[in-house]
């Protein structure tokens, strides 16, 4: 099994903030998903999308998989991922996340390749970005432990395991404004997204 190879798309939420399904949104004429996959695959050989709604995806050349515990949030979808993922270490984002930095991915691949860690997280403040990370096939067992005593939390479910974790300044060098963590979860949010992409050319 290769290091790297694999990245996984969550997008199983159910988009109440936004009042339509996120895995819909557009972006300058495309949809964001489709923006995402395709950068992805530039750097990843395999691409899985997380989704409740596969029949969004009948002509996908990606690999297509369920929740397999459902309702357990991004921890179940990063579980069910990991499952299918053909290399020990997965990139893991989510469908809402318009920006992708290829510079910071090549970093931290760089960072795990020497230490070897269990999942490659930054910091921000006392929490964490559980998206736009890294996590190995060698957790499966110990997020199953923790969905199957009703644990939702990445945070709580990396406590004990071996995370590397980028500090913030570390981060910032490469997103400023922690764009590369910004998830659009309402309308509003989307509408501010599109008005300060095209103030900013």
């Amino acid at each position: 099994m290769k290091d790297f190879g694999c990245a996984i798309v969550l997008a199983g939420g159910n988009s109440q903030r936004m009042g339509f399904d996120k895995q819909k949104i557009i972006l300058h004429n495309n949809r964001l998903m489709d923006r995402i996959t395709e950068m992805l695959a530039e750097e990843f050989e395999q691409i899985i999308i997380v989704t409740n709604v596969p029949d969004i995806y009948k002509n996908s050349p990606y690999i297509i998989t369920k929740d397999e515990i459902k309702n357990m949030g991004p921890l179940g979808g990063i579980y069910s991922g990991l499952k299918k993922a053909s290399s020990l270490y997965s990139y893991v984002i989510a469908c809402d996340m318009p920006v992708i930095n290829m510079e910071y991915i090549h970093m931290m691949k760089e960072r795990i390749t020497i230490r070897k860690p269990q999942a490659c997280v930054a910091r921000y403040k006392e929490w964490i970005e559980p998206f736009n990370a890294f996590y190995s096939s060698a957790q499966i067992e110990k997020i199953e432990e923790c969905l199957g005593r009703g644990e939702r939390s990445v945070y709580n479910c990396l406590k004990g395991c071996d995370v590397l974790y980028i500090e913030e300044s570390d981060a910032r060098k490469f997103s400023p404004n922690w764009d590369m963590f910004y998830n659009l979860n309402t309308r509003g949010e989307l509408a501010s997204y599109l008005a300060n992409a095209e103030e900013n050319g």
